[in-house]
């Protein structure tokens, strides 16, 4: 009811009832996917879920892919073990680069999704600059909230990756409303004092798009001049409010911007 038509599935098992659930929203409802979600390898060892370097899973999420019309994968981290030293880094990069080139094969696109922590340095590069400038087939999906929480101005950085952007997250940042701890602050007391500085350094929060202080605007704007098909609102945490009231939020704000047509 609120308009939108287009969906990407993440942190949804994708046993046969919930794809066919996702079929029956395509036929019945006009509903698109625009894209669906798979990890390399285990986010840490033994983790349980399906893989892109699993035989068997590979070919499966592939099938998954094809029973809703979806030509794109995206990666929604890369896992722990690659993180930590320039060459943990390059050699992420090469194993997603060469799933890229098989997915490729099968007529699917893989896109790396990024958070905070592909903003760490190593050997003076960010690690997310540092899969992009050593991979030729991945494409990414630059998440505008996190590139900001990141330390790096989004509407630059998504001009920076023009033409291997496809999908963008709309998710605004904005500061919470810093609150007094119950009883109190004692100073005297350094369980009190950390227990204040934790609320301190928490109050910055995920918000629907137009209720941050992102230029969102710009940031569609430099995706669109980039190459960006699919705009996705997303929100990890709305706080207690109704997440279809937050989807409500954006929508209305997107068309405030001039975006209706989206809709």
């Amino acid at each position: 009811d609120i308009g939108y038509h287009c969906i990407e599935i993440s942190q949804v098992p994708m046993t046969p009832e919930n794809v066919a659930g996702f079929r029956k929203s395509i036929d019945e409802l006009g509903m698109n996917v625009s894209s669906c979600t798979a990890s390399v390898a285990p986010m840490v060892p033994g983790m349980p879920g399906e893989y892109l370097n699993n035989p068997d899973d590979f070919k499966k999420i592939v099938e998954d892919c094809r029973k809703l019309d979806c030509d794109m994968l995206r990666i929604g981290m890369l896992p722990m073990t690659c993180m930590g030293s320039y060459e943990k880094a390059m050699d992420f990069a090469k194993e997603a680069d060469e799933t890229a080139a098989r997915l490729k094969e099968e007529g699917i696109d893989l896109y790396y999704h990024n958070h905070h922590v592909e903003f760490a340095r190593y050997n003076g590069k960010y690690l997310l600059d540092i899969i992009k400038d050593n991979t030729k087939n991945l494409g990414f999906e630059l998440d505008i909230h996190w590139i900001h929480r990141g330390g790096e101005n989004p509407v630059e950085f998504i001009k920076k990756y023009a033409g291997r952007i496809r999908l963008l997250h709309l998710k605004d940042y904005r500061i919470g409303e810093m609150k007094m701890p119950e009883g109190g602050i004692d100073f005297t007391n350094r369980e009190s004092i950390m227990k204040f500085m934790g609320g301190f350094h928490n109050v910055v929060q995920f918000a629907a798009v137009g209720e941050g202080t992102l230029p969102v605007a710009a940031c569609i704007e430099a995706g669109l001049a980039g190459g960006s098909e699919y705009f996705l609102v997303e929100q990890d945490d709305t706080y207690g409010r109704d997440p279809f009231e937050s989807l409500k939020i954006s929508h209305d704000n997107l068309v405030k911007l001039g975006y209706g047509e989206w809709f």
